[in-house]
């Protein structure tokens, strides 16, 4: 019997887990969040528990009380221009929050599991091995990586998950991804500008979803890369959603991503190598034609 915490449980990663595990057998699920449980109605049966991953008391305190043999870490701070501008609130959500799981796994003998970023490179020799050095561009990826180390040093069972630009429909929240913009903007007629010179391996929520269960699953130690398998530009992504849902592709204006003016700078080219987690994991994602089917069935 596996009793599994997963932090974060409002978010997209959070709910895709939920949504997968909580009928798995010989499971015992723990949702655990900041803010109210944003899945109550959806799953009645699952246990939520309240916690504040940068509060390390409360972190003590629920470990304590649930016993878990595993964590499931996907709580972050992930907007990565908010990470540029307020990095003390960062720190505190990305690695502050780090330690105090750190610190209660490594007491209460748990296998800790963080999902980490393509942002902790610079982006010059995508796609990436496990084994790359990083070398974070912004300060988001600066958190990532130093909580990474946290976790590597760690006295107990760890596993870090990388992944690349995650996406998906998340249930009572306004978040958009790439596919809802992409289709809203050419429904409505509108003209969109498409960075070309950014590569990245897209990654189905449900995807990474089934790859932190697998690495739970089968306690996986060490890193694995979990994202998808094809390497394309925003703009080829921006095209596929126009090809599958019918709509205007010369809406689509293709440009480099010198003419925005962000915060934080961004890696030109991530992505990952796989090859790890599929032979080891038994890890296999989708295509980006089989997620915008199946987040097309979900806006559905």
């Amino acid at each position: 019997m596996k009793t599994i915490l997963i932090t974060g449980s409002n978010g997209l990663l959070g709910q895709k887990l939920i949504g997968l595990l909580h009928q798995e057998p010989n499971i015992k699920l723990i949702a655990s969040s900041r803010g109210s449980n944003k899945l109550a109605e959806l799953f009645p049966q699952v246990v939520f528990v309240p916690m504040d991953v940068a509060n390390a008391e409360q972190v003590e305190q629920v470990i304590t009380e649930t016993q878990p043999t595993h964590i499931i870490h996907t709580a972050a701070m992930t907007n990565v221009d908010d990470c540029e501008s307020q990095r003390e609130e960062c720190w505190k959500q990305n690695v502050d929050a780090v330690e105090n799981l750190v610190k209660a796994s490594e007491r209460h003998g748990v296998h800790l599991i963080h999902v980490s970023t393509d942002f902790i490179f610079d982006g010059e020799n995508g796609p990436y091995s496990e084994d790359a050095e990083g070398n974070p561009v912004n300060f988001y990826g600066q958190s990532k990586l130093a909580a990474e180390e946290l976790v590597k040093n760690a006295a107990c069972k760890w596993a870090i998950l990388r992944t690349v630009l995650v996406f998906g429909i998340v249930h009572d929240y306004g978040r958009s991804n790439i596919v809802l913009w992409v289709k809203g903007s050419l429904e409505q007629g509108k003209q969109i500008k498409v960075v070309n010179d950014q590569l990245r391996t897209p990654t189905l929520a449900e995807d990474l979803a089934q790859g932190c269960w697998l690495a739970t699953k089968h306690d996986a130690q060490g890193i694995f890369n979990i994202s998808g398998e094809e390497l394309l530009t925003p703009y080829q992504m921006a095209v596929q959603v126009a090809d599958y849902f019918n709509l205007d592709k010369n809406l689509i204006e293709e440009v480099d991503g010198s003419i925005f003016t962000q915060p934080a700078k961004r890696p030109p080219r991530t992505g990952f190598d796989i090859t790890k987690a599929k032979t080891q994991l038994g890890y296999q994602p989708h295509t980006f034609k089989e997620s915008i089917a199946i987040v097309a069935e979900q806006i559905a």
